[in-house]
């Protein structure tokens, strides 16, 4: 539900966290006046709330809380060992990938469903995460052993780390407001997070060059060589796509969010430039471009809740409505498959 429609009383259904896996306001809590003006401030634009009309829709997500916290944390740890020139803890970063790799696995391949909670005061941590799991999900889509797993997702995981040595104000800046020094100090980050990984003897050099090619483009425009197709790992490709996925939906370094389905737009018209046409494809086809939770507006002037997907066909998933007019009616169920004349015609935040 947007920020902007919850009440006083309202209860939280799912726990809201901190940028390095704390809890900021745990499931069932109940929101005062305080708590919502704090989300607010803290730049959170929707949240779960319990609501007994959906009480038997589930939000599956590809990995676990538990996970999730886990990985935030060890990233944490991860970043502030580099900021103080020490080295980074492979160990800690292995069993984090490897959760994430056993949930993915054990989630029998649901569609991405990102609809995580974060707030604006870091964004690199819960992004580097996201990442990892959505890059997770596409290598496992694209029947990549475990082992091979293994080192996309350390790649995805860590594929921002160099961002670490780029000052603050940049980053908040914004990628597209960057003066020319400004970006080439920007720009170094994919060779820093090169230099960081492989400098980390438990971690592979495959995984390095994750971090070292997410930026190129299949065109050769991109940075910091201007390789092109040929000659960019599979795993960088895979990053690249999901890297920019989220950044999107999420509006990182200054950008306006943007609903999934227009995203998926966006990642449509970069392929065969930028992104690689075959694994753009491939993502759409396991990604929720209307994510279950999500309300929306329909070509009837319905409004309704998503409540389910259909894998086949993404774009067009369940949805209950329960909004006609501007007044409260029983509910209803569109299948969009079925359905062939209603479409979602606005994301509602």
């Amino acid at each position: 539900m947007g920020i902007e429609f919850v009440t006083i009383g309202d209860k939280l259904a799912r726990p809201i966290f901190t940028s390095d896996g704390q809890v900021l306001l745990g499931k069932g809590v109940v929101l005062t006046a305080g708590y919502i003006s704090k989300l607010k401030n803290l730049g959170i634009s929707a949240i779960y709330i319990e609501d007994d009309r959906f009480q038997d829709v589930h939000v599956e997500d590809a990995i676990s809380e538990e996970t999730r916290r886990e990985a935030l944390q060890n990233l944490k740890e991860a970043t502030d060992y580099v900021r103080s020139g020490k080295k980074i803890d492979g160990a800690k970063i292995k069993g984090s990938v490897n959760g994430v790799i056993e949930d993915c696995l054990n989630s029998h391949g649901v569609l991405v469903n990102l609809m995580d909670i974060r707030t604006k005061e870091n964004w690199l941590l819960p992004h580097s995460v996201s990442v990892c799991v959505m890059a997770t999900m596409l290598g496992i889509a694209r029947s990549l052993d475990r082992h091979r797993l293994q080192d996309l997702a350390i790649g995805a995981l860590l594929h921002d780390v160099g961002l670490t040595m780029v000052p603050k104000e940049i980053l908040d800046k914004g990628e597209d407001r960057l003066g020319a020094e400004e970006r080439e100090i920007y720009e170094k980050h994919a060779e820093e997070g090169f230099n960081i990984i492989r400098r980390t003897g438990e971690l592979s050099i495959v995984a390095a060059h994750v971090a070292y090619q997410h930026h190129e483009r299949v065109d050769g425009t991109g940075f910091p060589r201007g390789i092109d197709d040929g000659d960019i790992h599979l795993y960088a490709k895979i990053v690249a796509i999901v890297d920019l996925y989220d950044k999107l939906i999420n509006g990182a370094m200054g950008a306006k969010p943007l609903a999934p389905h227009q995203a998926c737009e966006v990642l449509m018209g970069l392929s065969g430039r930028y992104l690689d046409l075959s694994l753009v494809q491939l993502f759409l086809k396991n990604v929720a471009t209307y994510p279950t939770g999500i309300s929306v507006r329909l070509s009837t002037g319905e409004i309704g809740v998503v409540v389910d997907q259909n894998r086949s066909i993404p774009m067009r998933p369940v949805v209950r409505v329960l909004l006609e007019r501007h007044r409260f009616v029983e509910p209803k169920e569109y299948d969009m498959i079925k359905d062939t004349t209603v479409f979602i015609q606005d994301v509602l935040r």
